[in-house]
């Protein structure tokens, strides 16, 4: 009898055991599946985070190009601006090929960025990249250079037409009379149609009184400095070199005239404009075969960009100036103020004001 006492003390003893580890095991599991990070339906699909949340905003980069030192500029600001704030980047160049930045683009929307600034090659094709990234819920913010034809939720650009104003108003301020060269951007890019025109707003007054002959209009694909290149050749053939005047559409461009003019020596002797302040274009500035150009402080857009997709990511909206049709709606627009430089701007405004130093003008 005691014998089978002690079997069952035994047995009971082993039951015990048993279950104490397999309820240890259920609370292990449990503790588990308590210790994994819980993500939201749609968390990836246009949820908006919560003002003050630790957890870090990603935002993915498309830029058209690196061949110009303005978007080499942009690149660095972005990625200054970016360790300021505390937000994780993500930068693609497109090497101005629009299926190219279309399938970069793909990869950054399946990395789970947040938001996507993206200054088009092609503004008519990006509109399928606005179309994937809201699939995903993912904003996007048109940068300098508007999409059209799409849903895009913000653009940020210079104000392209009073770029444009400037550029043609000094012209006149400098020329009386005379054939003039109106060279544009690239046909894709949506900011050569208003640069064109303002150009046009205070060249126009001089076509019509007959002071002005258009001798070559023409747009430069790619904003490539041997096609403008190209056309000013063209241009000083047709005319037996008789040109007075040229508006260059950025300092590429006028960089590149000048060389045609160079070659016919007249470097200096005919005014040109530009826009962008890159570093070649202030030195012929100083030397004077270049007459202008107009500086639009990327420091300023770059980090209106990055604030305005934070906000966005937040659920909270930024702080538009204006809009832009696109074709298709009304975009809410920043625009950031850009000023005509002339030799006598460059140390006030671009050495003193921190944007380039007085060594790299040397």
């Amino acid at each position: 009898m005691k014998g089978i006492v002690k079997i069952l003390i035994l047995v009971l003893a082993i039951m015990m055991c048993i279950s104490l580890f397999a309820g240890c095991n259920t609370k292990k599991e449990n503790d588990r599946d308590d210790a994994k990070p819980i993500t939201a339906e749609g968390d990836k699909t246009g949820k908006d985070k919560e003002v003050g949340t630790e957890e870090e905003i990603f935002i993915g980069i498309s830029l058209p190009t690196q061949r110009e030192q303005r978007w080499v500029w942009d690149k660095e600001n972005f990625e200054k601006v970016a360790k300021e704030l505390n937000v994780k980047i993500a930068i693609q160049i497109a090497d101005n090929d629009a299926a190219k930045q279309q399938s970069q683009c793909e990869n950054l929307l399946s990395q789970g960025i947040d938001a996507l600034i993206i200054a088009p090659h092609d503004g008519k094709a990006a509109a399928n990249i606005v179309s994937m990234a809201h699939e995903t819920g993912v904003k996007v913010i048109s940068y300098d250079r508007l999409i059209l034809d799409s849903d895009v939720d913000l653009y940020l650009t210079f104000d392209q037409e009073k770029i444009g104003e400037l550029q043609g108003e000094w012209l006149t301020n400098k020329v009386e009379k005379g054939n003039i060269v109106l060279l544009s951007g690239d046909p894709a890019d949506s900011t050569s149609v208003p640069l064109r025109k303002g150009a046009l707003n205070k060249l126009q007054p001089k076509i019509d009184s007959g002071d002005y002959k258009i001798v070559l209009d023409q747009a430069v694909k790619d904003w490539q400095p041997a096609e403008a290149l190209k056309h000013m050749e063209n241009a000083l053939t047709a005319t037996n070199n008789d040109i007075q005047g040229v508006i260059a559409p950025n300092d590429g461009t006028a960089g590149a005239c000048i060389q045609a003019l160079a070659a016919q020596g007249l470097a200096g002797k005919v005014p040109i404009t530009g826009m962008d302040a890159e570093i070649d274009a202030l030195k012929r500035i100083i030397e004077g075969t270049q007459g202008m150009t107009v500086f639009t402080d990327i420091r300023d857009l770059g980090r209106s960009a990055i604030e305005a997709a934070i906000k966005l990511v937040k659920g909270e909206k930024p702080d538009v100036n204006n809009v832009m049709n696109n074709g298709k709606i009304d975009v809410p627009s920043i625009f950031i103020e850009a000023r005509l430089v002339e030799k006598d701007d460059i140390k006030p405004l671009l050495i003193d004001g921190g944007f380039i130093k007085e060594e790299d003008l040397k």
